[in-house]
């Protein structure tokens, strides 16, 4: 088995629409925000008007892929009206990407919904699959000539767990277990009926879902083994059962593991969570049950002042070489993010760029992490030891 990256190895970096694009008022978050129940995002990066400069550091610093996401509101802003104009603006982004020779990843639906759709009850409404369906038909088979890959839902289970039962997230249910089943189910049907509505018109594109991975592993007494059997049922398989028939492809999301048993005290990111890029490794094998091609389309760590990213990205790609090494079909790493983002409820306080953005004037400023990353890449992952 090759403990080498293959040649065709996809390295680069992750966006969303909202946290990056700013301008964005007729969706869920915009609406929360006006009413102080989340941070105002506002122009955020200005990312909407400045792609093509960050593009053009994203090709400096070596990348080959950028993994975006069009933003459902610019597209659909009244319930079955398309905007032509939205979608000639993700048609130039893409545009953007292929002229630099990267390669676009389209993520369809990350997070924020359009108003009309979020006020009429959102993910629980029965038509919510078909009408995710048709959505995701339309923007494929206008910006399918310019992309390829095109995920349906990033981290179904987060969104969902944070804004039905956390209540911190819209639609701000608390403890609301009935209605974050119902959503659960119909994000499932919607990314399986958007799959099939997709292929049915344009067979060649390659559809995936993005699905965050907490691995669960345990060290110790036999328990602590089932107590991890049974939260990566609940996190991961569940869901991922009923809809990995229908994907080319899985997208893995990962930013911490649980070891049930383990009483070693790890640093912290600037979110607070566990430093442990290793456990990329038990992610992907939770996800290669399914035995479909995996790219990690988000993998990074929020820190401010830039003092462990560098070895956080060294530890997470020598934890990808295990998994190839291993036998795992991997085939891209997207670091998340490109630059300093709107981090939901954090607001813009913590930051996970590549590249530093200061918000007052929205001057661009490369880390130096950014080209430690631009070392690895340019060896194939090779210079990690």
């Amino acid at each position: 088995m090759s403990t080498t990256f293959p040649k065709d190895f996809l390295w680069g970096s992750a966006t969303a629409s909202y946290q990056v694009e700013g301008g964005i008022e007729n969706c869920d978050w915009a609406a929360a925000a006006r009413e102080g129940k989340v941070p105002v995002c506002g122009r955020a990066c200005n990312h909407y008007e400045h792609y093509e400069q960050d593009f053009d550091i994203a090709k400096d610093l070596g990348h080959n892929i950028h993994r975006i996401s069009v933003e459902w509101a610019r597209i659909e802003p009244e319930e079955g009206n398309f905007n032509q104009e939205a979608i000639q603006h993700y048609r130039d982004v893409l545009q953007a990407l292929r002229t630099r020779e990267i390669e676009p990843s389209v993520t369809l639906w990350h997070f924020t919904l359009p108003t009309w759709f979020s006020e009429t009850g959102g993910w629980e409404r029965n038509d919510a699959p078909k009408l995710f369906a048709r959505y995701c038909a339309y923007v494929a088979e206008n910006l399918g000539d310019l992309a390829n890959q095109f995920a349906t839902i990033n981290e179904p289970m987060v969104v969902a767990g944070i804004g039905y039962i956390r209540n911190d997230w819209p639609p701000f249910g608390k403890k609301a277990y009935l209605r974050y089943f119902r959503a659960i189910t119909n994000m499932a049907r919607g990314h399986n009926q958007a799959y099939r509505t997709i292929k049915e018109k344009q067979p060649k594109l390659s559809i995936g879902i993005v699905k965050h991975t907490v691995a669960y592993t345990a060290v110790g007494n036999p328990l602590n083994r089932i107590k991890a059997w049974v939260m990566n049922m609940g996190w991961t398989h569940i869901f991922m059962s009923r809809v990995h028939k229908q994907c080319d492809w899985i997208g893995c999301n990962y930013y911490n593991r649980k070891v049930f048993g383990d009483t070693r005290t790890l640093d912290k990111t600037d979110m607070g969570w566990n430093i442990d890029p290793e456990g990329i490794y038990d992610a992907l094998k939770e996800l290669w049950k399914y035995k479909k091609p995996i790219y990690v389309a988000e993998a990074g760590c929020a820190d401010a002042t830039d003092r462990f990213r560098a070895d956080y990205i060294r530890d997470t790609v020598r934890a990808m070489r295990r998994a190839i090494g291993d036998g795992i079909d991997l085939r891209g790493y997207c670091y998340w993010s490109l630059m300093d983002n709107y981090e939901w409820a954090e607001g813009f306080e913590k930051r996970f760029g590549l590249i530093e953005i200061d918000y007052d004037t929205l001057e661009r400023h490369v880390r130096p992490s950014a080209y430690v990353y631009k070392d690895i890449i340019e060896s194939n992952g090779a210079n990690v030891d």
